[in-house]
């Protein structure tokens, strides 16, 4: 079991903040392809993953117990 957090308008997309999920062993690109089936169009909007709070490629494996984030892009000026 891994616990996803969503940030932001990708929360709006999802209607909750948080919620856990049988994902450990998958790949980050597994996890996004799981979000899109859940959420269509969560991947539309450029959003990365944080795994522990590190920002994850596509082929790192998702391991029991670790926490992935769903984080918008950010902009500033």
């Amino acid at each position: 079991m891994i616990n996803l957090l969503y940030f932001a308008g990708i929360r709006d997309l999802t209607g909750v903040p948080e919620e856990k999920a049988e994902l450990a062993g998958r790949t980050v690109g597994e996890l996004l392809e799981w979000a899109e089936v859940k959420y269509p169009g969560i991947r539309g909007g450029g959003a990365r993953v944080a795994v522990n709070e590190e920002y994850a490629l596509d082929g790192d494996v998702l391991a029991e117990g670790d926490t992935a984030a769903f984080i918008p892009p950010v902009s500033g000026g």
